[in-house]
């Protein structure tokens, strides 16, 4: 059971955006802290097998979201620049 609850939470620990490191002490996010609280209870395995599942679907989706929507986090005038060129036309420079 400890072995399970164990790789249960270093997968949640993966699932995280890693920890900033500066050369005095470790700052750890409000989610590492919410974690680390987590486990200190016994009925926190079935819940945190859940939040594991639910996190690296968010991570796997927002992966595919960017491969296939690659334009998602340009500013709105390189997309209307881009979608120009893509059906053949060039926007006007503008002068300013």
């Amino acid at each position: 059971m400890a072995s399970t609850t164990r790789s249960i939470y270093r997968s949640l620990l993966r699932e995280l955006p890693p920890l900033t490191v500066s050369p005095k002490q470790i700052k750890t996010t409000p989610a590492h802290m919410f974690l680390r609280k987590s486990f200190q209870y016994r009925n926190a395995v079935g819940k945190a097998e859940q939040i594991r599942d639910y996190l690296k679907a968010q991570r796997t989706y927002v992966a595919l979201l960017e491969k296939y929507n690659p334009n998602l986090r340009i500013e709105e005038e390189d997309r209307i620049r881009l979608s120009a060129r893509r059906v053949g036309f060039e926007m006007p420079k503008q002068v300013k």
